[in-house]
């Protein structure tokens, strides 16, 4: 039997000569946003990765998980903020924290600007103050392209920024505080994802609230028709598993320098709103029509806005792995599964 003294190298005495056991430096990574639809999925991803992970949501948990911690913060609260990563003492942040949704930026911009740019501000702060040596993974939009689009071009990251609503406008006033402290104090990247899908995503996003409709109709929730908003749009969308992918492979390239501090996550390449309903609509064997809802127009929509890939690719190697139908396939089960717990409960009641 091993005495006391003996550990997973074995017993002290037992190496080789000119052995050095390799010690593997913990990676402690707090995750902000936990609680929403990128989140969710990131924590699996994280987890598989190594990273001992603390998480921040805007609610209490239910329960703690046992596979990671789970800290209920309020990124506007500052003082908040800095107990929190002064606790943590993370080696790696992902900011994903903010108020992501359009219509929520136009209804609130207080709320929106507060949020987002002060909230961040207050997570730069506290990295500076209480864990300098952090590298942190910062989550922009390709939203911050806004007009420019009308290039019809996909955009890289040189292009110019010329953003349309308040939550944009918000993320870009964001990234220019982020580069200040990467001048001048911190470590660490700005991503800009596309639009990205799958399961958990809120029903205020396109596809979303598509794979909702269909699953109600499926189950006689909701009679025989889809309501839509513009469907000749092109989008660039990609699969949120992806996109998680993306963000973990960014930080394994942290040590060797990355050449660049804002990256595109996109597919580089266009889907017609359209033909996505139509997938969707393909994947399911109840008969279904369409019917145009003019509340569901947004003024500034932009006919085309797709993304260049090329920088993440050269740095990283990163690739988009999903196809676009494996991607509405899973989001529209998730709502399936969704729609059926709702009916059985409705039926028990």
């Amino acid at each position: 039997m091993p005495s006391s003294g003996s550990s997973i190298l074995g017993h002290l005495g037992d190496e080789p000569a000119g052995f050095t056991p390799e010690v593997t430096a913990l990676k402690k990574l707090l995750l902000t946003g936990a609680n929403g639809f990128v989140g969710s999925a990131l924590i699996e991803h994280l987890l598989i990765a190594g990273y001992q992970v603390t998480c921040t949501t805007t609610s209490p948990p239910r329960s703690q998980p046992s596979e990671y911690e789970c800290i209920n913060l309020d990124i506007r609260d500052k003082n908040a903020v800095e107990d929190t990563v002064r606790k943590v003492k993370p080696t790696h942040l992902i900011h994903l924290a903010a108020i992501s949704n359009v219509a929520t930026s136009f209804r609130d911009p207080y709320l929106t600007w507060e949020t987002n740019v002060l909230g961040t501000i207050n997570i730069l702060e506290a990295i500076k103050n209480q864990a300098s040596d952090c590298f942190s993974l910062f989550v922009s939009s390709s939203e911050v392209y806004g007009s420019a689009f009308k290039s019809n071009i996909p955009l890289d990251e040189e292009s110019r920024c010329l953003p349309l609503n308040p939550y944009a406008a918000s993320k870009l006033a964001t990234e220019a505080a982020i580069g200040q402290y990467f001048a001048t104090s911190l470590r660490g990247v700005i991503t800009r994802p596309f639009n990205h899908i799958g399961p958990g995503q809120s029903p205020d996003f396109v596809t979303a609230s598509f794979a909702k409709q269909i699953a109600m109709i499926e189950c006689s929730r909701q009679e025989p028709i889809i309501h839509v908003g513009n469907l000749d749009a092109n989008r660039d969308f990609l699969d949120v598993h992806d996109v998680c992918r993306a963000y973990i492979k960014l930080l394994e390239h942290e040590k060797n320098d990355l050449p660049h501090s804002i990256y595109n996550i996109c597919s580089g390449k266009a889907h017609k709103i359209k033909s996505l309903l139509e997938i969707m609509l393909s994947q399911s064997d109840t008969k279904i029509d369409i019917k145009l809802d003019p509340t569901r127009l947004r003024p500034s929509d932009i006919p085309f806005a797709v993304g260049c890939k090329k920088r993440i690719i050269t740095d990283i190697g990163w690739q988009p792995e999903k196809s676009i139908d494996e991607a509405l396939a899973s989001l529209l089960n998730y709502w399936r599964d969704r729609s059926q717990q709702t009916s059985l409960l409705n039926h028990a009641s």
